[in-house]
């Protein structure tokens, strides 16, 4: 089991495969400087290519995949599990981690087959389980894909076992939030700070509370919104951090 310490900083975004908000330029390596500045031990990332690397395929730097450019020399562990198969490749969502894995598995959570989704479960050395998810856009869809991961988080982790769940939920409405809270007994870091989850969507000028950031079995010390500036001109989503003590 690898200790790394008592804190925890986690980022967590949708960089929209790598393509700005009006999908006009390609950003990615502007996103790797952006996320770099956070100096987080672990990033959930989500609508990252897997296959070709940049956008109507140029390549960046001779790495294979979205992923392992933003990893880089920073998170030397990472995941990924493939979702939807599009014209030049896949996308899907991505874990990137200093600390080692002990395994990982992507589980298939679709609904129907026109919305390819997946839940990321990464299981580290030290017994935290991270979650990496991007939920559909049909109500009927997300309570399908919550409902898989109260299974998948029965099946996978012990009872006690520490647990972060991040990603873009797409629920505007705040169903999936009540299910997350009061039926699997999760806590919310911008709930808990402001009351409600944060407005992350679109970046620019957030209006709908998409993107969260879920745990149990940690301390919360800080959260935060990254939407100002730079932030507001990469991806359509603004990017969410938190600080954890492990318990």
């Amino acid at each position: 089991m690898t200790d790394f310490g008592s804190d925890l900083r986690i980022c967590s975004w949708n960089i929209h495969k790598g393509v700005g908000p009006a999908n006009r330029r390609f950003k990615l390596e502007d996103m790797r400087e952006a996320i770099r500045s956070v100096d987080a031990d672990i990033c959930f990332l989500q609508e990252v290519v897997g296959h070709q690397l940049g956008y109507h395929g140029e390549a960046l730097e001779g790495t294979e995949s979205q992923f392992e450019f933003m990893a880089d020399k920073i998170w030397s562990h990472y995941a990924y599990g493939k979702n939807a198969i599009i014209e030049d490749g896949h996308h899907g969502n991505a874990i990137l981690s200093k600390f080692p894995f002990a395994e990982w598995t992507n589980h298939d959570v679709t609904r129907w087959s026109f919305s390819s989704r997946g839940l990321l479960f990464g299981h580290l050395e030290n017994d935290l389980v991270l979650v990496c998810a991007h939920l559909g856009l049909i109500a009927a869809e997300r309570r399908y894909q919550v409902q898989r991961l109260r299974e998948l988080l029965e099946s996978e982790c012990e009872p006690d076992a520490p647990v972060i769940v991040a990603g873009d939920f797409n629920d505007w409405h705040l169903k999936v939030d009540q299910y997350m809270r009061e039926e699997l007994g999760f806590r919310e870091v911008h709930t808990e700070l402001a009351g409600q989850p944060a407005r992350s969507f679109p970046a620019a000028l957030p209006v709908l509370r998409m993107d969260r950031v879920y745990y149990r079995g940690l301390e919360l010390e800080d959260a935060g919104l990254l939407r100002g500036g730079i932030w507001g001109r990469l991806s359509d989503h603004a990017a969410l951090t938190a600080h954890f003590r492990l318990r």
